[in-house]
């Protein structure tokens, strides 16, 4: 089965107000998870969120350049490197995808008010459509829920 890439398309939140809510998704399902951004600061920012976001639920979570990353069922990462066995891919502030077969879904969230942002989407629509690959494309509504689009 092709690997599937989801294009989470954000105009009403930022990454890290959708992010712990996905990452509980994948960790339901089992899988661990790779969240990319080139950004450190950003993934310095995501770390301390997800330690202090909710006080009713715990994201287990740790850094790639920190001891026992391999054991993390959630790591944040500058790299696409999957060391710790991530299924699942969250690309943030401009990432694509190097090599999308290396995990069972991908998903790219992107700013919705960035242009360079759309367009890179829409290119990476193209190319993972004609290679294959299962894809959908998830809209906030005004309320802030997910909606399939396509």
């Amino acid at each position: 089965m092709a690997a599937e890439i989801w294009f989470y398309h954000l105009e009403q939140a930022s990454p890290d107000a959708v992010l712990p809510d996905l990452l509980e998704k994948t960790r339901a399902r089992g899988w661990k998870a790779l969240v990319v951004s080139p950004d450190e600061d950003r993934l310095k920012q995501l770390d301390m969120a997800l330690w202090t976001e909710r006080a009713e639920s715990f994201l287990p979570h740790g850094l790639a350049r920190e001891a026992h990353a391999e054991r993390q069922p959630i790591l944040l990462s500058s790299e696409q490197d999957p060391v710790n066995g991530a299924e699942c891919l969250f690309l943030l502030d401009g990432e694509l995808p190097t090599d999308p077969d290396a995990f069972t879904r991908t998903l790219l969230l992107f700013d919705g008010h960035d242009e360079q942002a759309i367009q890179a989407a829409r290119g990476l629509w193209k190319t993972s459509a004609a290679a294959g690959h299962t894809i959908s494309y998830w809209k906030q509504s005004e309320t802030g829920r997910w909606e399939k689009k396509a």
